[in-house]
């Protein structure tokens, strides 16, 4: 039997060109464990654990503590994929704070980090790899501005966005970005910026021409009915079968 050799940020890089790239999230053991036995070759701890698990309205109130605990749960299922992790709100404001607490997120089993932001936080990213940490992009759609911003919005929609975003993109290109995910982003901008860039453009409500695709596992899988962005079309229904099951569960125990 051929044994699988461990992914690698670089062997994400190498990807570009030869096949799609599936990424999902994972905030614990069982999850990260799922999607590796499934090959998912890039799993990620988002901050998006902050709606998803801990309750928050956004991703701006989720801590360092709180992303290095579910690193290490996720990290425990020792997977053969990469694993990410999201540096969140307020960790990397200036040089030192971003190389420290990318370290952190190392330390507690991430194998790359990510951060939001282009040429804004490029001496940010250039410490980081610097320190031998792998780095994965992230611009257009900034969750962790939201506040800011007064909600989600479409970013390239008009000629200055567009040359920022590409701007954006090269430059974390040529910082050693292995990868850089596209938040909803004009389908034409991505596929431009696609084009032009030497690492590969992970999408999430971005269009198809990207060189993957990223989701947040559970919108994909239906276990946040609550609420789904307008971009993703859930592939199982899965709370609806928990609630079944929990209510056939009830009835039975009435039945004693």
């Amino acid at each position: 039997m051929t044994k699988l050799h461990k992914i690698t940020a670089q062997a994400v890089r190498e990807m570009k060109g030869r096949e799609r790239i599936a990424a999902l999230t994972a905030y614990d053991f069982p999850m990260a464990k799922l999607l590796d036995e499934e090959g998912i070759p890039l799993i990620h701890v988002g901050d998006t654990v902050g709606m998803m698990v801990l309750g928050y309205p956004d991703t701006t109130l989720v801590t360092m503590e709180d992303m290095e605990h579910h690193v290490r749960a996720a990290a425990r299922a020792q997977p053969r994929a990469l694993l990410a992790a999201d540096l969140p709100f307020g960790s990397y404001e200036t040089v030192e704070a971003a190389v420290t607490n990318a370290r952190r997120l190392v330390d507690a089993g991430a194998e790359a980090v990510k951060a939001e932001g282009g040429r804004d936080i490029i001496d940010q990213v250039r410490a980081i790899i610097a320190d031998e940490i792998p780095y994965f992009g992230h611009i257009g759609m900034l969750p962790q501005h939201v506040r800011i911003e007064g909600g989600y919005k479409i970013k390239g929609k008009h000629p200055g966005e567009r040359e920022r975003l590409l701007e954006d993109a090269c430059a974390l290109a040529d910082a050693g970005a292995f990868a850089v995910v596209l938040e909803i982003v004009t389908p034409p901008v991505a596929a431009e910026i696609t084009s032009r860039i030497p690492v590969p453009t992970i999408g999430i409500g971005s269009g198809v021409e990207c060189d993957g695709q990223i989701l947040v596992t559970n919108d994909l899988l239906g276990t946040f009915p609550w609420f789904t962005p307008r971009f993703v079309k859930p592939r199982f229904n899965a709370f609806e079968q928990m609630r079944s099951a929990i209510g056939e569960w009830k009835r039975s125990i009435r039945s004693f």
